[in-house]
């Protein structure tokens, strides 16, 4: 099994539902059908400690899971998975297309101009396949960049490194 720091969050608990032991997920990926379906196997980390646990019942309400979980039967043992978040091994994760990228091969990529001036760094990806932006972080600043191909027309992850070209403005919003 990966150790916890190589793994990925697919989602988080949210709170428990009904009184049979079942969590509403905020999931965070964009294959929610496939990762939390019957006999899936996700990880949450308590007390310093991995667990495993089988997905054993799931359905969606407002684009959230409502799932079961093996070993989890009660309203107290769900209440306790609260804010937990919820893992997959990197090697589970499906194969891309060309041109799209899991959120967590973006974050920590240094972000830079067209023109060589630098930007910042990915702190963190928000939205969905619908719309994306990068978080970009330098010291205190924050920037907000949309994540288009007009706008960030070089995406090395390999290289840890994305070009932007941002429109007149983008970059002085958040300042």
């Amino acid at each position: 099994m990966a150790g916890w720091d190589d793994m990925i969050v697919v989602g988080r608990v949210a709170r428990s539902h009904g009184n049979r032991g079942e969590v509403i997920v905020n999931p965070e990926t964009d294959f929610a059908d496939e990762r939390f379906r019957p006999g899936a196997r996700l990880y949450f980390r308590r007390d310093g400690r991995v667990y495993p646990v089988t997905v054993t019942s799931a359905r969606f309400q407002r684009d959230r899971p409502i799932i079961g979980l093996e070993g989890v039967g009660s309203i107290g043992e769900a209440e306790a998975l609260a804010d937990l978040e919820l893992r997959v091994p990197a090697g589970e994760l499906a194969t891309l297309g060309p041109d799209t990228f899991y959120h967590h091969d973006l974050i920590g990529c240094r972000v830079e101009t067209v023109s060589g001036i630098e930007v910042g760094v990915v702190a963190a990806v928000e939205g969905d396949v619908g719309g994306s932006r990068l978080v970009v972080t330098s010291g205190a600043r924050e920037v907000l960049i949309p994540l288009a191909t007009e706008i960030c027309p070089t995406i090395d992850v390999a290289g840890r490194r994305i070009v932007i070209q941002p429109p007149e403005g983008l970059l002085d919003l958040n300042r």
